[in-house]
């Protein structure tokens, strides 16, 4: 995930080798109740992804991550004022970004801004990240506080954590002041994803042992415009379905992974033990999660050249100019898919 160098039920636990996995099913979740997270590419992708859709959001847990559209749609920036700021090279300030969000909603290509306004954002840095710095963090705390109440923000600092997810369900985590593949650390008892859901959806039972078949694999491509590798999609998803939101009205919260974390850099490592699904479980909530794949320039079938070697998501262009819009391809995607499982059982 070091993006530094970048630049559901008719089956369980998936489809056999070979076999298409099956279509995301209607769950009649709560179209309320949304939330979202991510770390590092997934923290800037969810970030866009909570501005974009800030009628339908209702709050955000952001690990490792910068303020919307940070990049600009360029890849230098990304790497320089988005993770490794310097004097010449500053993160931008909220006076500089507000522009373009309002000149956006006005055009209709993002929800207006004032639907941040009753949103929860959770924030995390850790202390011995050297992949995306404190002050780009501070950037994105400051960002916030431009719509969002100050008691509906929270910032955590753990100061030994290297740049990975927190968590305490992974079999086999890295050491907390790491920054290697997975990307999964484990810092004592502190357990990023109930944290953050804690905050964004108020008191929660105590967490349960997932169950294996609640996890199931989903067909990614009706959702998405053309060919999914020209967007560095994949064409399988996940999503954790606790049997008790089969019947309908569960929250939804979409995980967005990071850059080397999607299945096929490291398997399901991150949809099993990135932490949320033993929360899930006990709270009745879904948990999406969406898919890229790794591009390095041309893929079999693909007239595209899409550089993303590392499997992050846009955050900075690779797959259109509209990455950060309603309109760009993976936002578009991910959207389907929370509209699909807004929908009525068996429709």
């Amino acid at each position: 995930m070091k993006i530094k160098t970048l630049i559901v039920l008719a089956t369980l636990g998936g489809a056999l080798p070979g076999q298409a996995a099956q279509p995301l099913p209607g769950l009649g979740a709560d179209g309320a109740g949304l939330t979202v997270s991510g770390i590092s590419s997934g923290g800037y992708m969810a970030v866009q992804f909570q501005v974009a859709f800030s009628k339908q959001v209702r709050g955000a847990g952001i690990i490792a991550a910068g303020p919307y559209d940070c990049a600009e749609g360029s890849s230098i920036r990304a790497l320089a004022h988005c993770m490794s700021p310097s004097a010449w090279a500053p993160p931008p300030k909220p006076d500089e970004i507000r522009p373009r969000i309002e000149s956006r909603a006005r055009l209709g290509l993002i929800d207006p801004p004032e639907g941040l306004a009753d949103d929860q954002v959770w924030m995390l840095g850790g202390g011995a990240d050297r992949t995306v710095e404190p002050p780009v963090m501070d950037a994105l705390e400051a960002f916030y506080r431009q719509w969002v109440p100050a008691d509906a923000l929270r910032r955590v600092s753990l100061p030994d954590a290297g740049h990975a997810m927190i968590s305490v369900a992974d079999g086999k985590p890295n050491a907390c002041n790491t920054s290697e593949p997975p990307y999964i650390n484990r810092c004592g008892d502190f357990d990023a994803p109930g944290e953050l859901l804690r905050h964004l959806l108020g008191k929660l039972e105590a967490a349960r042992a997932p169950e294996p078949a609640s996890l199931q694999a989903f067909d990614q491509r009706p959702f998405i415009s053309g060919l999914p590798a020209d967007v560095s999609m994949a064409e399988q998803g996940f999503v954790y379905v606790p049997s008790a939101c089969r019947a309908g009205g569960c929250r939804v919260h979409v995980a967005f992974h990071g850059c080397q974390q999607s299945e096929d850099k490291i398997g399901r490592r991150f949809v099993e033990g990135a932490g949320y699904n033993p929360w899930a479980e006990a709270n009745r909530l879904i948990v999406l999660y969406p898919q890229t794949i790794a591009r390095n320039g041309w893929a079999a079938g693909s007239y595209r050249w899409v550089l993303n070697p590392k499997g992050c998501w846009d955050w900075w262009g690779y797959s259109s100019v509209d990455y950060a819009t309603r309109n760009g391809p993976q936002m578009a995607a991910v959207h389907k898919m929370v509209d699909r499982l807004q929908e009525k059982p068996g429709k």
